[in-house]
């Protein structure tokens, strides 16, 4: 008899993934609400600007884009845990309608308009953390890489475009009337939420509401199991190759004064991130996606380094797209780190990791541009793939020692959905 072969993994298609009709009604939900925000952050840029003449207020507003996730995420997201994940997203959504739609108001003053970005920015925390608790309800097997995989690109599509869009919206129709525009997308949103399936929430909604406790039952969760913590390492690493997109504009300084260099460079790991993720999910059986994902995160941050050398600018692009390309990983992070979350506490542990990677890149950035000032953007650049490899090296290093177990979890949701199928 000749040697026993495994049999070969079935991969999933976009079409089966698209067929699926609740995965459409969320892919649609995200997409409206993440175009509407792109036109939200150009209104609101230009609205605070017209009205205070300062440049420091209109950072403080954008910076308020940035801070709620940080300082509420970790405990709002436990809502999701404790309710229907279908009604949260729903309430939330109506709720920033609302919120919106009072920006949209003249005669809200300054202060007011900062109280209610913050408010509307800290409601897509539990939103966000109940999506993704219910996408791997939605999808199963390899057909939740390639929903995540969708989910990436297009939120990676619309940050490209939107902008563009969003400052073309505003100059037609004004900031107000962008604003009403991004209240009705939520409204949009939640109407095609009520499509899906209503479905019994975790286990947990019997437990009395304790968001703190919560918080500190999901950091035990998380980081108590070396499974985990070794996927939220792979997670954060993020906080290293998000800073060249944080530059990109005093980089591009050094090459002349267009700016279309600005534009090109910003585009470019987006772009390297959107032809990874089709690849990678599409190309590389499931369990190889896991056993090069130690390789993959080394490939998000090396390219990096050899911005050291100040190379023409054709090069910088192709360096921070194969980049944007090595961090195609994270799919395989998620995937693994799903089959791993038990899922009655599955919000709470995607808002704890979520926050930390906006917490990293926001400190990544900040002080990157600080250092940016001394040294330069490209020896920054290159100190931050340099940094990045080396998190990357030791994260892979430790993924050896419990990859096994965290690859029997992943294969064996879709071993039984097999046996479901032959019997």
């Amino acid at each position: 008899m000749g040697r026993h072969r495994r049999p070969p993994e079935r991969q999933a298609t976009y079409r089966e993934v698209f067929a699926v009709v609740e995965f459409r009604r969320l892919w649609s939900a995200q997409t409206l609400s993440s175009v509407g925000d792109q036109f939200a952050q150009v209104a609101l840029a230009v609205l605070v600007y017209d009205r205070t003449q300062s440049a420091l207020l209109t950072g403080l507003a954008y910076a308020l884009t940035y801070l709620p996730p940080i300082l509420g995420g970790p405990v709002l997201s436990g809502l999701a845990d404790h309710f229907p994940r279908r009604r949260v997203m729903i309430v939330c959504d109506l709720l920033r309608m609302l919120l919106m739609g009072l920006m949209a108001l003249r005669e809200t003053p300054f202060a007011g308009l900062c109280v209610l970005i913050f408010l509307t920015v800290l409601l897509g925390a539990p939103f966000t953390a109940a999506r993704a608790a219910l996408l791997p309800d939605v999808l199963s097997g390899d057909r939740y890489v390639l929903g995540a995989a969708v989910n990436n690109m297009t939120h990676q599509a619309t940050q490209m475009l939107g902008f563009v869009a969003g400052g073309a919206l505003v100059a037609v129709v004004g900031t107000r009337e962008a604003l009403a525009l991004n209240a009705l997308t939520f409204l949009l949103s939640a109407l095609v939420l009520t499509g899906i399936r209503r479905r019994p929430a975790p286990e947990r909604a019997h437990e009395r509401l304790r968001l703190w406790r919560g918080t500190k039952e999901g950091a035990v969760l998380v980081f108590g199991d070396p499974g985990l913590r070794s996927l939220v390492g792979f997670a954060w690493l993020c906080s290293f190759y998000t800073i060249p997109e944080g530059l990109a504009a005093p980089y591009a300084a050094t090459y002349g004064k267009d700016a279309l260099y600005v534009g090109v460079l910003m585009a470019a790991m987006p772009t390297g991130m959107v032809v990874g993720s089709f690849v990678f999910s599409r190309f590389v059986r499931p369990s190889s996606r896991i056993r090069a994902m130690g390789w993959m995160s080394m490939l998000s941050c090396a390219p990096l380094v050899g911005c050291a050398l100040a190379p023409p600018f054709e090069v910088t692009v192709l360096l921070w797209a194969l980049a944007g390309c090595g961090s195609a990983y994270q799919l395989a992070a998620n995937t693994a780190f799903v089959a791993a979350v038990p899922a009655v506490g599955r919000g709470q542990a995607f808002g704890l990791v979520q926050s930390g990677i906006l917490a990293g890149q926001g400190l990544g950035i900040l002080a990157g541009g600080a250092l940016a000032q001394v040294i330069g953007p490209e020896k920054v650049v290159a100190l931050a793939g340099a940094a990045g490899l080396a998190a990357a090296t030791a994260a892979a290093m430790a993924w050896t020692q419990v990859r096994g177990q965290v690859v029997a979890a992943v294969s064996a949701p879709a071993r039984q959905s097999r046996v479901k199928a032959s019997l």
